[in-house]
């Protein structure tokens, strides 16, 4: 048993509890894992608000990079040393969207179930007594985590850690909704809803994708300057119009955009970004994590037309064989990542972090 440093959350709508936690070893094809850098995700929030509902105590974060520390029984694919990046969507190899060319949604994914416990029904946290619950199979708050060995990834051992950790969710979900989920084509009009790191990763995947116009959406403008740096054309924001924002895009594009991606989580941008899209073969994208509760209405109109209205998670990669690639093309600095850090903090001021977060700094 391992004892260390951890970000506990007790209950809802608190600041995270620094506490010592005993973190017991790797069990039967599971990875002790010293995580070395976390980003702060905006779906760790939803947690603390409710909008994303999981169990109290737990251990949040999902987005990160360490080193092996030990393996269990009839581990193969990762030994102690390893450079690895746990992965919020494991891949089993085995169920329906593992096994077919067009999911990467693992049913083994504790996203939909919310059970907080590792695949066998248990947890590898304790704090003053308690079994504190895991976060989709990742918790990353921790100086270390156990993971199943379907949610961890090898990478090159050269890889900056505090940089690729980026690569455990907020890049590979964005950039991937692009040129993964979407199919983002040269000379394509963009549009993206919500200017974070995820959409500022969508932003960077249409450039790639060779989009020619990528417009910009977001009610904090302060966002448009990085987002114009990673290949934004146009960056609108809805507070400056009287009309609904959806009826602007069609304005600007003459028709609606060729694809829109909601990076935000709320039912109100998903609707406007299925509406700006071209009515007969626009593509919508639904990248934030949905409200737990809420429901959307909306004119089927705009789908008989012929529109495509889907959902994208963790950038529809497969990710135990993907994030590996997806290190060594940013190793061959085929895409950047510093632009996506704007704070460096140590683990202790993980409540700054997230006021940062909030106030969209």
């Amino acid at each position: 048993v391992i004892k260390c440093k951890a970000a506990v959350m007790w209950e809802a709508n608190k600041p995270f509890s620094i506490e010592e936690v005993e973190v017991a070893p790797p069990k039967a094809h599971e990875v002790r894992i010293k995580i070395v850098a976390t980003g702060i995700c905006r779906s760790d929030d939803h947690v603390i608000t409710g909008g994303l509902v999981m169990p109290f105590p737990i251990i949040l974060g999902h987005e990160a990079a360490g080193v092996v520390e030990s393996v269990g029984q009839g581990v193969t694919s990762v030994k102690p040393g390893d450079k690895v990046i746990p992965l919020f969507v494991p891949q089993c190899g085995e169920c329906n969207s593992c096994l077919s060319t067009k999911g990467n949604l693992c049913s083994k994914n504790d996203l939909g179930s919310g059970a907080g416990l590792m695949p066998d029904g248990t947890t590898r946290f304790t704090c003053k007594g308690k079994a504190i619950h895991h976060f989709i199979g990742t918790s990353t708050f921790t100086e270390y985590t156990v993971v199943h060995e379907s949610a961890v990834a090898k990478i090159d051992s050269a890889a900056p850690l505090e940089k690729v950790c980026l690569i455990g969710c907020g890049f590979s979900t964005g950039y991937g909704a692009a040129v993964q989920t979407a199919k983002v084509e040269p000379g394509s009009t963009c549009a993206i809803f919500g200017l974070g790191g995820v959409g500022l990763s969508v932003v960077m995947g249409c450039k790639a994708a060779g989009a020619s116009r990528i417009i910009a959406v977001d009610i904090n403008s302060d966002k448009f300057a990085k987002a114009k740096e990673l290949g934004a054309t146009d960056c609108v924001n809805p507070k400056d119009f009287k009309k609904p924002i959806h009826e602007v895009l069609i304005e600007m594009t003459g028709h609606g955009v060729d694809y829109s991606f909601e990076v935000i989580g709320r039912t109100e941008t998903m609707t406007a970004a299925l509406a700006c899209c071209q009515y007969n073969y626009g593509v919508s994208v639904i990248v934030g994590v949905p409200p737990a509760a809420q429901k959307i209405t909306f004119d089927p109109m705009l789908l008989f037309t012929g529109r495509t209205w889907k959902g994208s998670v963790f950038g529809g990669w497969k990710s135990k064989d993907s994030v590996p690639k997806l290190v060594a093309d940013y190793m061959k600095k085929k895409f950047v990542l510093d632009p996506l850090i704007t704070h460096t903090l140590p683990f202790t001021k993980i409540n700054e972090g997230f006021d940062l977060l909030r106030t969209g700094k």
